[in-house]
């Protein structure tokens, strides 16, 4: 990457702290988002600070999607920058009204040094409650001035009445009507004091009377809210809060507590959600962070190792409709298993499908191991546009589920679907070529690891794949495929013009002996390779010829490893 020369000066210049007060006073707005990205690529948490402190512009952006190579925030520079926010409130210099923080978790374990979903929303707790203290105290401090104020003010009315009464009384010696023309017009003063003194008073503090009286429609706004189980509409969370901070929030049992106090109550600095994760919270506390949460920023719901269970899911559903912008609903391993029958689960899966129909805004839906056979229909058939993205791996599919699918609203606009670790069979394919076809020219990314196919069944796929002229992403891992089988893939992989990435099973000859014909993908897994390199080596050798007689081997990524490959891949050139 080619730096700039305004990215090489800002470099220069966030490198030396102790150059910072010089410049510091005197730089344009400008070159402030110069400046803060040079400190943070090069890791520098004390001029991050001062740049967030004086922030001259109204918003502030900081994550969002990286550029190829670019390293995510440092730790420490992310927690300056959050002390630096707080310092901010009561800056004058500092124009800041809306931070944006979307995208700032890093949830890669292999980079060092970075803050993930689970931290950075701990240490966002952390700051709003952290103004809010600072609020308090400022309010208790302007609470205390009131008072001596007010105390002075008596003071000074009592001395004035004093002084006319002493002077009114001193000129008694005088004749009666002076000293009766004397005592009137004492008494004049006096009460024309008494008049003036408080309207004098009352112009001295007008601004402090609307400070007043705006913390006193605060007050009533919080005591409204308790008694309404905390929920609040976002003109009211508006008319109290100074600065706006959007993020992506990372919830689970340990962190839940701080989140709730720090949504609860009003305060200068307040929290918006794009995307929510939930891990292990029952249904009823994510039902209360659901009323916690500001409305009009909400896009995706993630919920994971929750047993919720068909009944919980059907009580969180209605819940989401308020959100307007809600388009991804996530829900993995939620203990739904319907392949044991219960009392009045019927009824909750009507109930359940309801609330998915409510959600007008859907476009991705994600149903991981929730052990669904042959209810697609009652669920999906509730909504009112078609997914844009299906994931519905570990869901027992069946046939008929299949059937449903490809004839569905949803085929033709589907651009990912994921249905890995569903059984297929040849029952299944004439569905999933349908499908397949219906969706040729939205399709950009499927995934079928672990489903089963032999070397006859995807022989009977390959031509319906070499149709999806959109696609940039396939992956095929933990299926039982001979050597031949995986050639074949390879060759019809290198004819889609616009594939970028192939994740193919290791065939059957790598591994060790002792695998059954067709072994699942749990065997797959655990089954030891080859110890000895000449077997991988002659695959790779056989894959590597095929990708370059076709002129693929520098565009598309051909690889078995399924921890270390890119998704980033399928998404740039």
């Amino acid at each position: 990457m080619v730096l700039s020369l305004v990215n090489l000066c800002a470099r220069e210049v966030v490198s030396d702290h102790s150059s910072s007060p010089h410049w510091l006073s005197c730089v344009p707005r400008e070159l402030f988002r110069a400046l803060l990205d040079a400190a943070f690529s090069h890791r520098r948490p004390l001029a991050v600070g001062e740049l967030v402190q004086r922030w001259p512009e109204r918003t502030l952006t900081v994550g969002g999607s990286r550029r190829a190579g670019q390293c995510p925030p440092n730790r420490l520079c992310v927690q300056a920058l959050l002390l630096a926010v707080v310092r901010g409130l009561t800056d004058k210099r500092c124009c800041l009204q809306v931070l944006d923080l979307s995208g700032l978790q890093c949830e890669d374990g292999r980079v060092e040094d970075s803050m993930g979903g689970w931290s950075l929303t701990v240490a966002l707790c952390s700051m709003v409650l952290q103004a809010r203290a600072a609020a308090s105290r400022a309010h208790r401090r302007d609470g205390e001035r009131e008072r001596k104020r007010g105390l002075e003010a008596e003071r000074d009315r009592s001395a004035i009445k004093r002084d006319r009464g002493t002077e009114g009384c001193g000129n008694s010696g005088e004749g009666s009507r002076g000293g009766h023309q004397v005592e009137v017009v004492g008494k004049m003063e006096c009460r024309t004091n008494e008049q003036t003194l408080p309207e004098v008073e009352l112009v001295k503090g007008v601004r402090r009377r609307m400070e007043i009286q705006r913390r006193k429609i605060s007050s009533e706004v919080k005591s409204n809210s308790s008694s309404n189980n905390g929920s609040l509409c976002d003109q009211e969370w508006d008319e109290v809060a100074v600065l706006h901070v959007r993020a992506d929030l990372f919830i689970n049992s340990r962190s839940w507590e701080r989140v709730r106090d720090a949504l609860s109550q009003l305060g200068q600095l307040q929290l918006h959600c794009r995307y929510l994760r939930v891990e292990e919270l029952s249904a009823s506390s994510i039902a209360s962070l659901l009323g916690l949460l500001p409305q009009q920023d909400l896009l995706g719901v993630d919920l994971r190792y929750s047993s919720l269970g068909v009944s919980g899911l059907a009580m969180l559903l209605p819940l989401l409709a308020p959100f307007p912008q809600l388009h991804s609903l996530r829900l993995h391993y939620c203990n739904l298993d319907l392949q044991r029958t219960q009392p009045g689960q019927q009824g909750a899966l009507q109930d359940m499908s309801k609330g998915l129909g409510s959600l007008k805004r859907l476009q991705r839906l994600c149903l991981t191991a929730l052990r669904l056979p042959g209810h697609l229909r009652l669920l999906l058939s509730s909504l009112s546009q078609p997914l844009e993205v299906l994931e519905l791996p570990y869901l027992c599919l069946t046939s008929t589920d299949l059937a449903y699918l490809s004839c569905s609203q949803h085929a033709s606009f589907l651009r990912e679907l994921d249905l890995s670790e569903n059984r297929l069979d040849e029952s299944s394919l004439p569905s999933l070529r349908r499908l397949l076809g219906q969706a040729e020219s939205s399709m950009s990314q499927l995934s079928l690891c672990g489903c089963g196919l032999s070397d006859t069944l995807l022989g009977a796929l390959l031509p319906s794949l070499s149709c999806c002229r959109a696609l940039r992403s396939l992956r095929l891992a933990l299926n039982p495929l001979s050597r031949m089988g995986l050639l074949s893939l390879a060759r019809t992989a290198a004819g889609i013009p616009s594939l970028r990435l192939l994740l193919y099973p290791n065939p059957l000859e790598d591994y060790e002996p002792g695998l059954p014909a067709l072994p699942s993908s749990a065997q797959l897994l655990d089954w030891p390779l080859l110890e000895e390199p000449e077997s991988r080596d002659l695959t790779l050798r056989l894959l590597d010829e095929v990708m370059n007689l076709r002129g693929r081997s520098r565009d598309l990524l051909v690889t078995s490893d399924l921890l270390n490959y890119s998704p980033d891949l399928t998404v740039n050139d």
